[in-house]
């Protein structure tokens, strides 16, 4: 049996999460595993999903409302015991900063490029598997 990789996804936008679910098809790139999807669309739902461990990689909407993605990557990182990387949504090239603030490993705007965004998420799944095996 193949392993998969389980990457939550948060926005309160479900176009946003369905973007994500087609940039990356079934696997993002053909050295990585496939992908099984956690969608959440709130704050609690994210908690609750990282709480029961699992995850692979995390991707956030910085645009979602009334959380957004920035302040719950920041969160995260604080509060999860090796929380997984993340993948962040910005709206504009302009809030990179942002995404270096809240502490994710990897930023990409919105609307989802899906050669960048794919290319972005395998990267972060080639990071995991390397710690993970190290």
């Amino acid at each position: 049996m193949q392993p998969t990789a389980t990457v939550l996804v948060y926005s309160d936008n479900a176009n946003t999460r369905e973007q994500v679910r087609l940039a990356t098809g079934r696997r993002p790139a053909s050295d990585v595993p496939e992908v099984r999807f956690l969608e959440c669309a709130t704050l609690p739902a994210v908690l609750t999903e990282l709480d029961r461990g699992g995850v692979d990689v995390c991707v956030l909407d910085g645009e979602a409302t009334p959380a957004g993605g920035m302040g719950v990557c920041r969160q995260i990182k604080d509060e999860i015991f090796q929380a997984p990387p993340v993948l962040v949504l910005i709206g504009r090239p302009q809030d990179a900063w942002l995404a270096t603030w809240s502490r994710a490993e990897a930023a990409v705007t919105l609307p989802v490029d899906p050669v960048e965004f794919a290319a972005a998420l395998a990267d972060l799944l080639r990071s995991k598997s390397a710690l993970t095996a190290g």
